[in-house]
């Protein structure tokens, strides 16, 4: 559809090889940072709506944040929070099938839309004098959606054959459901966003329906508005377009459980496609937001992100064993888990490098972090908080994130705070916590199926 950012293993690589050249070059941040100003509000009907002026250019981003994901999912019928992402472009009571694209295009316009274990969130980018047209769409999806056979049975093919072509065509595509599986299961983090194929096969229209009236109602999301608006003028739009719902009954959930990880996992994945093997290490991690949570992204930074980390020095230049070794976290609102992967020569150790990694988290855990990669990972970490509160839509899709997740969107402007009080008496004890002294899962991915 275009209307998704499932990060495919390939394009991570890509992501993470650019990040590896952001650390490569560390440098002192020392811009002038300055706060962001926005304006909260709530409608009857239990809508959070925040503003934000943002005059550089007659541009507007609007998102919509629903508090719904795969983990809100029954695990007899998963993947609907995704499905949703995929039926929330086709056609409302007041829009025609296949038409928001095209209004969008020709407003000058782009809009987008990912799923995640905790969130659905829609994009949408537009010339200030659309505004009207983007708050409309999202009004109209929110509890106007045509949830009908025409509509459903089009985005189930769509989805299904992503499922095979994820699953089946991609190299290591199996890696981030076996990894939920196996490092969360028995909770609702326990799949992947995605979802299994034999579960969308089985839904129907009611099933759907039931997930959609559920979740997708004004107290269950925010809005939020960043660009060239006047607050009062815009004020009236919304409630325009939203103020016309009543309020509801919030959400019914099923409460959130995570066993503790009870044993070491290990797995051999014959993967014909994969032209290089490689190793996939999960662990689980602090929550979002918590103190421990700060402390693990330094230590992240530091053990594998970027051409200068620890184990890309050690596995790519050092002993010449990976072309690849990075990292990348799972951030999620009630648990959290790190995933270090690295991609090998052929004719090259599988176990001998999940030694090596091993041996890397052991030095932190026992010894600690320099003083020089903890300033240069500060460093990063404060050019990134900086940079990507530049762009509109980038704005507009953290304050959701704030108010989503700590209900205090003014973390915009403080939580840099968090991770520069990090200290390397904080990165050794995260690291014995989480890493050293933890169950962990391993998989290895080998297109001949063997780990060694």
């Amino acid at each position: 559809m275009g209307k998704k950012h499932f990060i495919s293993i390939r394009i991570l690589l890509l992501l993470l090889t650019i990040l590896g050249f952001m650390a490569t070059n560390p440098f002192e941040v020392r811009s002038k940072f300055n706060p962001i100003k926005f304006e909260i509000d709530s409608l009857e009907n239990g809508l959070k709506v925040i503003y934000c002026v943002d005059k550089t250019a007659p541009i507007v981003a609007t998102v919509v944040h629903y508090k719904v994901g795969s983990r809100d999912e029954d695990p007899s019928k998963t993947g609907y929070a995704h499905f949703f992402e995929h039926l929330m472009f086709e056609a409302t009571e007041n829009i025609p099938r296949a038409s928001i694209d095209k209004y969008v295009q020709e407003a000058g316009g782009t809009l987008n839309a990912h799923t995640s274990y905790d969130e659905t969130v829609y994009y949408f980018k537009l010339p200030s004098n659309y505004l009207n047209l983007a708050l409309w769409i999202e009004s109209q999806r929110m509890r106007k959606l045509k949830v009908d056979s025409v509509g459903v049975n089009t985005q189930k093919g769509v989805v299904i054959e992503e499922l095979r072509m994820r699953y089946e065509n991609q190299p290591y595509g199996t890696m981030l459901m076996k990894m939920s599986e196996r490092l969360f299961g028995g909770s609702s983090y326990g799949w992947a966003t995605i979802g299994y194929i034999e579960h969308l096969e089985k839904a129907t229209i009611e099933d759907f329906k039931r997930f959609y009236d559920n979740f997708y109602k004004p107290n269950n999301a925010i809005l939020v508005i960043v660009g060239d608006i006047d607050i009062p003028e815009t004020k009236k739009l919304v409630r325009t377009y939203f103020g016309i719902y009543p309020p509801t009954q919030p959400p019914q959930r099923t409460p959130f459980k995570l066993l503790p990880l009870s044993q070491n996992v290990e797995e051999v994945v014959n993967d014909p496609k994969a032209q290089l093997p490689a190793i996939f290490m999960g662990f689980r991690g602090p929550k979002i937001g918590e103190q421990d949570y700060y402390a693990m992204g330094i230590l992240s930074d530091i053990l594998a992100s970027g051409e200068s980390s620890r184990l890309y020095q050690r596995l790519v230049d050092k002993e010449q064993i990976a072309v690849a070794a990075s990292m990348f976290p799972l951030s999620l609102e009630y648990a959290g888990g790190v995933i270090f992967y690295a991609v090998i020569h052929q004719n090259k150790s599988l176990k001998k490098t999940k030694e090596i990694i091993f041996d890397e988290i052991r030095k932190i855990a026992e010894e600690g972090v320099s003083d020089e990669e903890l300033t240069k990972a500060k460093n990063i970490t404060e050019a990134q908080f900086i940079s990507e509160k530049k762009n509109v839509l980038e704005k507009a899709s953290i304050l959701a994130k704030y108010q989503a997740y700590f209900n205090d969107p003014k973390l915009i402007n403080t939580e840099l705070d968090k991770y520069l009080a990090v200290t390397k008496e904080d990165i050794k004890r995260v690291a014995q916590k989480f890493l050293s002294n933890a169950y962990n899962v391993v998989l290895f991915y080998h297109p001949n199926g063997y780990s060694d």
